[in-house]
């Protein structure tokens, strides 16, 4: 038995000879370079990391981003002769097939850490003579190639510690939510314990083997020197504190995380594979802190709704097109299907596009337009009939544009629309950021034509930005591991309309979220200055509010994938949502006004007449209108007192299309309705209010 022992022992040292002078006869540029698939990170705008995207949950980190400490325990356990060796230990061999031969089984092996490198990066895993073979000619390789640090640095950036962690920085921050820079001696030797058996050694699963396992590569630190035996206890004896997140999380937004996925995975080459395995920095426009505002207002106010109840919510910067909040549905998991890109009927939520090509036509605030029946013979005999909500169809009186817009009337919207001309209402949706289709009918004006919560959001940052434009924008800049940059985006701006044109439609639709507008539940919510429209489609089917303050604007939509109707209008389901939104998201920051231009002024009007109100006017209402556009003063006597209908409520109601018109056949059902003001302070003297 023993000369039989002596005579394995005498092969593995032949071999290992024979082995280490095939490495003189062999050249370094047959090795391939180590592929290693490395994470990638997602970070919001201030940095923050949002999120890894992995096949293997990878980050690489150089030998001097980890810890001197994990850097002994792993030479100490693994292999100790590391630094005097040339890629085989011969004693180590001999030693690991003595044991073997006495324990009549395979108890130990004699591979080094060059070995299992060599077999981690290029190998794989069976148990073959051939691929022994192929492992010892890549040793010799490494070897001959790379420093012992460059080996050991791809060693510790390769081995899986269990719980989806690849290499020892994902690692260290899975188990200790720390890099791997600041681990401890006691944090190390448990760690580096852990890769021999990541299922049994892992201290989520059993702290205690984990702690034994600790304790032997301390001991082993110990035996080669590496540590003293002081230093051994006092480790033994730290408190360890486990990260509560199990690693780097998946994060919030996953919605958005979605989009950079299919983004990337559509514009580069292997997309899908650079974006798992390549190791990229994705640098994108979203904030953390507005997308948990976001999500949490979102699931707030659907939490008592039907769970088949769905939306989604957006928000931009409109100052630089940056994506700030994202929420595109209830549950991700349960629904991938992001409703913020989705296309619905917007309702009344259209109307601004329309009133601002109107002022820019030459109407004012205090234009007025009479709410009466109005029919539009169309194509084959039928009538477009529209009408307001409620069990009063008509007003059967004037109104100005402001108050007009402020509760949603749909009858002089589209007369006012028949005025100026659907297709200028389809331009100017379009120029503000609207890329969907559009039918050039009147009813354009109650949005009968289907949007995306993204497009309806980026359109109204054209009146929050002062009439300039900003393309909507998800990633600033890509890097890759070597620090090449892959891309790099700049706000894309345009100016689209006159910074007046702007001001007086956003002091009109102040009007909505005030007293006596359709969203006038919210006015005490927000407290700062803000604007926005309510938009409610036919049988209440889609609710939305789209609103803005000067640095944040965010569209809200809720509805059914299988359009029913949800039971409540914009204003009331959609509008709290957005204003706790914006609530919670600019806590902290300056309230903040939008800048008045030069050449605007303010007045108060009197809403029967449409001229400046006299000190005698019973109904006014405060207007903006550029220089020396004023309508006449008023010299009427005292109006009666004007009280709103207790449910005046609109009716997006669409004219019967053409069929001749752009190939869209008839006729067409699409309708809308709209709630009407919730309070009668429009109706108040201009000193009551």
């Amino acid at each position: 038995m023993v000369k039989g022992r002596k005579q394995v022992l005498l092969i593995i040292l032949l071999l290992s000879l024979v082995l280490i002078n095939i490495s003189g006869c062999m050249s370094v540029q047959k090795l391939p370079e180590p592929e290693i698939a490395l994470a990638s990170k997602v970070y919001d705008v201030n940095g923050k990391l949002i999120t890894t995207l992995f096949e293997e949950n990878r980050i690489k980190v150089g030998i001097d981003q980890i810890s001197s400490y994990a850097i002994k325990a792993v030479v100490a356990t693994e292999d100790a002769r590391f630094y005097r060796h040339y890629g085989f230990d011969p004693v180590r061999i001999a030693g690991a097939a003595f044991r073997n031969l006495q324990a009549g089984e395979i108890k130990q092996g004699g591979s080094t850490i060059t070995q299992q490198t060599a077999k981690n990066l290029y190998l794989t895993h069976e148990r073959t003579f051939t691929r022994k073979i192929k492992e010892a000619i890549l040793t010799i390789q490494l070897e001959r190639k790379y420093t012992k640090d460059e080996i050991l640095e791809m060693y510790l950036n390769q081995i899986y510690f269990g719980h989806g962690a690849y290499g020892i920085e994902v690692a260290s921050r899975t188990f200790f939510n720390k890099p791997a820079k600041d681990l401890t001696l006691a944090e190390s030797a448990m760690l580096i314990g852990i890769p021999a058996r990541p299922s049994a050694y892992s201290p989520f699963r059993n702290f205690a083997a984990a702690q034994k396992r600790q304790a032997v590569v301390l001991n082993r630190m110990v035996e080669v020197g590496m540590i003293t035996q002081e230093e051994a206890d006092k480790a033994k004896n730290e408190k360890i504190t486990l990260s509560s997140s199990k690693g780097l999380k998946e994060g919030n937004a996953p919605y958005f995380i979605d989009e950079i996925r299919q983004y990337i995975s559509e514009k580069y080459d292997n997309g899908s594979e650079l974006l798992l395995k390549g190791g990229l920095s994705i640098y994108t426009t979203l904030d953390i802190k507005t997308q948990k505002a976001a999500e949490k207002a979102f699931q707030q106010g659907l939490k008592d709704k039907n769970a088949a109840l769905e939306g989604a919510l957006v928000a931009i910067d409109p100052t630089n097109g940056y994506i700030k909040a994202m929420v595109g549905g209830r549950n991700f998991e349960k629904s991938k299907f992001n409703r913020a890109l989705a296309k619905r009927q917007p309702g009344s939520a259209f109307k601004p596009f329309l009133y601002a090509a109107a002022i820019d036509k030459g109407y004012t605030a205090a234009s007025l337009i009479r709410c009466e029946p109005v029919y539009y013979p169309q194509p084959g005999g039928q009538v477009y009939e529209p009408k307001d909500y409620g069990e009063q169809p008509y007003h059967y009186r004037d109104f100005t544009l402001k108050e007009a817009l402020a509760v949603s009337d749909n009858i002089v919207a589209v007369r006012l629309n028949e005025q100026i001309g659907p297709k200028i209402t389809v331009e100017y949706a379009q120029k503000m950021g609207i890329t969907s289709p559009m039918r050039p009918y009147l009813s354009l004006a109650l949005g009968t034509s289907e949007v995306s919560p993204l497009e309806m959001a980026s359109a109204y940052g054209v009146l929050a930005n002062q009439g300039i434009s900003t393309k909507p924008l998800m990633i600033i800049k890509i890097v890759d591991p070597t620090g090449k940059v892959l891309e790099e985006n700049e706000p894309s701006t345009k100016k689209i309309m006159e910074q007046s044109t702007a001001y007086i439609v956003t002091d009109m639709l102040k009007a909505v979220i005030n007293p006596g507008g359709t969203a006038g539940r919210v006015a005490g919510i927000i407290q700062r200055p803000a604007a926005g429209k309510t938009g409610t489609s036919q049988n209440l089917q889609d609710a939305w509010f789209v609103g803005y303050t000067p640095k944040l604007v965010a569209a809200v939509y809720i509805g059914y994938d299988s359009p029913r109707s949800v039971g409540k209008t914009g204003g009331a389901i959609a509008a709290p949502i957005w204003a706790s939104f914006v609530k919670d998201a600019m806590r902290g920051t300056a309230a903040q006004d939008f800048p008045l231009p030069i050449n605007v002024e303010k007045t108060a009007v009197n809403l029967d007449t449409g001229n400046v109100a006299s000190p005698w006017a019973y109904r006014t209402m405060e207007m903006a209108f550029v220089k020396g556009t004023l309508p006449p003063e008023d010299f009427s006597i005292i109006q009666p007192p004007f009280v709103p209908e207790e449910e005046n409520t609109e009716d997006d109601s669409q004219e019967i299309p053409p069929s001749n018109i752009e190939g869209v056949p008839g006729p067409n059902p699409d309708q809308g309705t709209e709630e009407a003001p919730e309070n009668a302070d429009i109706g108040k003297p201009f000193w009551a209010r």
